[in-house]
């Protein structure tokens, strides 16, 4: 798998490239409610989009402080609100509402305020919408429906886990506080196909898991170490099963391309940004259709990228829907959803609203095309806590100025064994590779260059069998 190399000067000049290719993206339509209150929080009225097409209508639904709106975009040039439900919880306090549908049903979560969690019947439009279920859950960060299971997967400082054959009455099937023996404890968002997770769980990193037996969820792989490492915050998989793409929500931090034909070799392949150097941009939610990938960027709103060349997305298509200044807070597009019959793409601001866009051209939702499941694969990782009690690792002198010792003492022989330096933010700085390495002391030198500033800094070892980091602080 090929490292990550990145040159400012060939970056920067990339970026320009690519942005003067892209093309402003069409708007069709708009719709918002003027009367509706922002959040305490980030005075945020609009939240999630989600899609919904049925009896030969399109409706966008879009959540807001009070409630969720049915907006018909049949006719994508004059939108208008058809069917509203009141949230259970409702008012300033409200942040975020997520969605996710399954057989005409449609799942609501909200993450602040009381209980929040409903399910409404879909399957009675353009006529109605009916609440039907509203009891099993409290409240959720985000949700997400495995189709290929039949499970409805509630995220934020646990994760549940519901079997939703029936899906006006879930079952729940299990619930975790903390996976991989503690070491992740936040599940912040998620993609799930076929029992196979990825986890975005927020500072603690990117976690693998197979939840075929869901009370015992086999730990897959992780990845807590990668260039402009910020808080994990979502992703999603091509149709083919052989890329990742992920966002760290972070100012000025690039969207992550990752193969993940081998998830017991995983690692950031390429990272991308192909609208501007502004620090204050920042991506937050994403999704794949065919071979587009597209991306709601908070300030500067709607993203495209023609993802034809997996492992070097291009941008190809933008709308920039909040045009006030940048700056380090929540604004501007928060969800994208691409799957309607028409083509169209629907995007929600936190300020203005619903926006309707003109597709791509390739009616992604309607031609017939092949989309391959993940498949449960055994990488064999000891756990960290296991590895630890069986071999002695120590990093001397530490804090340390111009060189450092990495002590490992093990067990038994390693076939290979990577050490990285790492900075605050995941950037690999300089690996060392080595094979066979012996068991008991292992003595490697490491040399820290002078223009390395103090700080706090990161030593990563990874082989076959684990994944392990430990601290090193630079002081001089």
């Amino acid at each position: 798998m090929k490292r990550l190399i990145l040159s400012a000067i060939f970056y920067l000049i990339g970026i320009n490239i690519l942005w003067c290719q892209a093309e402003e993206a069409t708007l069709l339509g708009n719709w918002q409610d003027t009367t509706l209150i922002g959040s305490n929080a980030h005075d945020n009225i609009y939240n999630d989009i989600w899609g919904y097409a049925i009896n030969g209508y399109e409706y966008a639904i879009i959540g807001s402080t009070a409630c969720t709106h049915f907006i018909d975009v049949t006719d994508p040039i004059a939108p208008f609100e058809a069917h509203f439900v009141a949230g259970r919880s409702a008012g300033g306090a409200i942040i975020h509402r997520d969605y996710h549908d399954y057989r005409g049903f449609l799942y609501v979560a909200a993450d602040e305020g009381g209980p929040s969690f409903q399910i409404m019947d879909m399957r009675q439009l353009p006529d109605t919408v009916i609440s039907v279920n509203n009891d099993f859950i409290g409240r959720a960060h985000n949700l997400f429906v495995d189709t290929t299971a039949a499970r409805l997967y509630a995220m934020d400082s646990r994760i549940e886990i519901f079997d939703i054959a029936n899906p006006a009455s879930p079952q729940l099937l299990a619930t975790h506080d903390a996976l991989d023996n503690s070491t992740f404890r936040y599940f912040h968002d998620g993609y799930i196909d076929n029992n196979i997770a990825i986890l975005n769980t927020g500072g603690d990193g990117l976690l693998m898991a197979d939840f075929t037996d869901p009370q015992n969820p086999v730990i897959i792989n992780s990845l807590t170490a990668y260039p402009s490492r910020g808080y994990n915050h979502s992703g999603w998989v091509t149709d083919d099963a052989q890329t990742y793409y992920f966002a760290d929500e972070d100012h000025g931090f690039p969207l992550k391309a990752m193969a993940i034909d081998d998830f017991c070799d995983i690692e950031v392949d390429n990272t991308f940004d192909g609208a501007s150097t502004e620090p204050n941009s920042i991506a937050h939610n994403l999704i794949v259709a065919c071979d587009y990938l597209y991306v709601s960027y908070y300030y500067d709103g709607l993203r495209v990228y023609d993802i034809s060349d997996q492992m070097n997305p291009k941008l190809v298509s933008f709308y920039d829907t909040y045009p006030q200044a940048n700056d380090r807070r929540y604004k501007g597009a928060w969800g994208v959803y691409p799957y309607l019959p028409s083509g169209n793409i629907l995007l929600s601001d936190m300020q203005t609203g619903l926006y309707v866009f003109e597709g791509m051209g390739d009616n992604c939702n309607t031609q017939s095309r092949t989309i391959k499941s993940l498949e449960s694969q055994s990488c064999n990782l000891t756990s960290v806590d296991d590895f630890v009690v069986n071999n002695a690792i120590k990093i001397s002198p530490n804090p340390a100025s111009d060189q450092t010792s990495l002590i490992v003492n093990l067990s038994q022989t390693l076939d290979n064994l990577s050490i990285s330096l790492l900075n605050i933010n995941g950037q690999q700085l300089q690996t060392w590779n080595y094979r066979n390495v012996s068991a008991g002391e292992n003595d490697f030198s490491i040399l820290l260059p002078n223009s390395l500033a103090e700080g706090v800094y990161f030593l990563s070892l990874r082989s076959n069998s684990f994944n392990l980091t430990k601290k090193l602080v630079i002081g001089r």
